[in-house]
């Protein structure tokens, strides 16, 4: 691609770099409208250029192997994309270079890290941006968007960038249906309805629904037992004790009905005292105090790749540290501050 001022007789065809005004016929109006970068430039565009007294202008002409920056988009987007409704991604129509990847349902985003790396390695001027690994999606949400920056790239370049790219990234949709949220009490006082409310919004937007309440007291015997009778897809444990233990009442509980702890606590604060587990091949959640709360929590990245189908196993928590320290709470009875000032 050659890239520079040419004279405006020249430029017939040529991609136009900036935006620029343009005279309105007839010339002996005032009025002038204005040429967009990267419209191609037609020779009625160059006689109202002219009528401007414009003598030159800096353009992109495309040679023998280019590819346009909205093809290039494409062809990238169709290779990455290969199986719209298996991978769960649209296709955004391309414009000014770029293609954006939208979610075709709610679920996690899973993204071959190698393979975006690789696409935005060989080029400079093709590049591709996402949302990151895991993420949770809303259907129609942006996952990713490529954008081709120059006007156009070689056929050869692009050719690399394409040959690896199928399946790079797609969006894994939930694989269950509903949950049972089992809450305890300390009192004989039935817990607010807080925590509930903020689960059910929580599952609605993956598409799952709440099974009837179920709220037991806060012993071992009595949520062994509602484990068992759960009938929810996956189980929830909020209890109205902090659980602070992997010996503690919830997942004793959990271990008494025939079940196993696979995972107790996680590096993400808030959110720190979860506990991930299993019952007869149904997951099993002992939420932490936090998810009483809309805000977004440890638990949210854990439940949303189990609502998905991916497992969750203990280092998969462990490696969600880094990044693991989320928004402070200013509520917090013990803020994280420094003991020295």
């Amino acid at each position: 691609m050659k890239f520079g001022l040419v004279a405006l007789p020249k430029a017939e065809g040529a991609i136009l770099a900036h935006s620029m005004e343009a005279g309105q016929r007839p010339y002996k109006s005032e009025l002038t409208y204005r040429i967009a970068k990267g419209t191609a430039l037609s020779s009625n565009h160059l006689e109202d250029l002219a009528a401007l007294r414009v003598s030159e202008v800096t353009v992109a002409q495309l040679e023998p192997g280019d590819v346009h920056e909205d093809e290039a988009a494409t062809l990238l987007a169709q290779s990455i994309v290969v199986d719209s409704a298996g991978q769960h991604l649209r296709i955004s129509g391309a414009g000014a270079g770029r293609v954006n990847l939208y979610a075709a349902g709610c679920g996690v985003l899973r993204l071959d890290r190698a393979q975006i790396e690789v696409i935005n390695a060989v080029d400079p001027m093709v590049s591709i941006a996402t949302v990151p690994d895991y993420h949770r999606v809303d259907d129609g949400g942006m996952v990713a968007t490529i954008k081709i920056i120059s006007y156009a790239v070689p056929r050869r370049a692009l050719d690399l960038v394409c040959e690896g790219a199928a399946h790079a990234m797609n969006v894994a949709p939930p694989v269950y249906s509903t949950a049972t949220l089992i809450e305890t009490r300390v009192t004989e006082e039935t817990p607010s309805d807080k925590g509930r409310a903020s689960m059910a919004g929580r599952l609605e937007r993956m598409g799952l629904v709440l099974t009837d309440r179920v709220v037991v007291p806060h012993c071992e015997a009595d949520i062994a037992k509602a484990l068992s009778a759960a009938e929810g897809d996956i189980v929830l444990v909020l209890t109205g004790s902090a659980t602070s233990d992997p010996m503690d009442v919830a997942p004793e509980a959990l271990r008494q009905a025939g079940g196993q702890v696979t995972r107790f606590g996680m590096p993400v604060d808030p959110g720190n005292l979860l506990f991930l587990g299993d019952l007869n091949g149904k997951p099993v959640i002992g939420l932490p105090g936090c998810a009483r709360s809309p805000a977004l929590n440890g638990a949210d990245w854990v439940l949303e790749r189990v609502i998905c189908g991916i497992e969750v196993s203990s280092s998969d928590i462990a490696a969600m540290g880094v990044g693991g320290l989320l928004k402070e709470i200013p509520t917090r009875p013990m803020p994280r501050r420094s003991t020295n000032g």
